[in-house]
């Protein structure tokens, strides 16, 4: 069985530079706040670790939870109208967090409400842009009628979202000296500013063709309510997109568990900034050596090795002590991890990413985006709050020390071991490879 062929509408070739600087800016934004989050709601609002996961899993599920129906309204309204009311939605999110913090006394509601809101914007903005950049890749595809592998446009874009994750926590910890409202409010206005840009700047989608073929002129007939009826049904695309909700899972603990981790250890904020940093190097520099190996080994392979690194950066925090490092302060055990875990993401998360549009063939592509992203979501919601409660009673020796971290890695090693099967079976059975 095979798959018809995807809808034939792409972005004008000009509007490319944009998509990627586009995850740019977004990322600028995005990494000079929402690190930060967790250091505000321990030391700002006094909240216990398992406290701060829910706040945090909250904030992830608003944004990568709700995915499914910003990919569904994406599908409906277009993408570029999405992408500009998301930013709209997400500058009003950082206004409000730093509102929160202007009263004599913390507004924890109002903190919240901010959270909510930011990921909701990502949510509305999100699936817009990989619609945008699956179609590009689509096009791209096909002018090169598979001759030679290259590293994909979403590999690209996690090199242009890694140049503003470069930027955004070191613009966050130089503005930190003047509060976190200081922090919000510069991203407030800085997604209010990348608005008005892309109302300027982006193009509508046009045609490929101006004789469709049978087969997409189906797809574009599928209404958003049907598309979302297909996504669901396909049972291999939603076991894969169970599976693979362990990466994201991990990825947020760069937000949840590592600034916690940091002050456990009585290191200071700035450290959370370089860090960030050292991420962005690394994907800067290996994102496309590893796209162009994902490309020659194969999707399966690909998410089978990815998936194991980031198991081996929890195993790291959870069985090597700081000591074995140097000392208790020192940084090289988390730094040690969170390279584990970046070469795991930059591997997988792109691989996933090129796969979505061969799932869905031109049908409802924004809500097959959407039903991944929002696997995600929940997973990261559940798993945070569960670690988040472990490590608080880990630190008065309730549980053993490393029984939280066993969070992480038991669905980063099932989906390992099951989810590159899934994958390989169903790339296999329908041709799609």
């Amino acid at each position: 069985m095979r798959f018809p062929q995807p809808a034939p509408v792409t972005p004008p070739r000009s509007s490319i530079p944009v998509l990627l600087g586009t995850q740019t800016l977004f990322n600028i934004g995005f990494y000079a706040v929402v690190p930060f989050l967790a250091v505000v709601l321990a030391q700002d609002f006094l909240l216990a670790s398992s406290a701060v996961g829910l706040i945090l899993g909250i904030r992830t599920f608003a944004q990568q939870g709700l995915f499914l129906a910003g990919g569904t309204l994406a599908d409906r309204y277009g993408a570029r109208s999405m992408i500009l009311i998301g930013c709209a939605v997400r500058a009003a999110g950082f206004l409000i967090l730093a509102a929160s913090l202007w009263a004599s006394t913390p507004v924890l509601w109002l903190f919240i409400l901010g959270t909510l809101l930011t990921g909701f914007g990502g949510a509305l903005f999100s699936p817009g842009l990989n619609i945008l950049v699956a179609a590009a890749q689509t096009a791209r595809e096909q002018e090169q009628h598979q001759q030679v592998r290259r590293a994909t446009l979403f590999a690209w874009l996690s090199i242009t979202g890694e140049i503003g994750a470069v930027t955004g926590p070191l613009v966050g910890s130089a503005l930190w000296n003047w509060g976190f409202s200081t922090v919000a409010g510069f991203g407030a206005v800085f997604f209010v500013a990348i608005g008005i840009f892309l109302a300027i700047t982006l193009r509508q989608p046009v045609p490929a063709s101006a004789t469709p073929t049978a087969a997409s002129s189906r797809a574009q007939r599928t209404t958003p309510r049907g598309g979302l009826r297909r996504c669901l049904k396909d049972r291999g695309f939603v076991a894969f997109c169970a599976l693979h909700a362990s990466d994201l899972l991990a990825y947020n603990q760069l937000y949840l568990a590592i600034p916690l981790e940091l002050q456990r250890h009585d290191m200071p904020t700035q450290w959370l900034g370089l860090i960030f940093a050292w991420i962005s190097i690394l994907t800067l520099g290996l994102q496309l050596p590893v796209s162009w190996l994902a490309a020659r080994i194969g999707a399966a392979s690909t998410l089978r090795a990815g998936y194991l690194l980031s198991a081996s950066g929890f195993i790291v925090l959870a069985f090597i002590p700081p000591s074995a490092f140097g000392s208790e302060a020192s940084p090289l055990r988390i730094l040690c991890a969170v390279t584990l875990m970046t070469l795991g993401h930059m591997s997988v998360h792109p691989t996933a990413l090129g796969l979505v549009p061969k799932f869905a063939a031109g049908n409802a592509t924004g809500s097959y985006f959407g039903l991944l992203s929002s696997c995600g979501g929940l997973a990261v919601l559940l798993g945070n709050l569960l670690f988040g409660w472990l490590l608080s009673q880990s630190q008065d020796s309730s549980v053993p020390a490393f029984v939280p971290w066993l969070v992480l890695v038991i669905p980063l090693l099932l989906a390992s071991w099951i989810g590159s099967r899934v994958v390989r079976d169903r790339l296999l059975r329908t041709h799609i490879a």
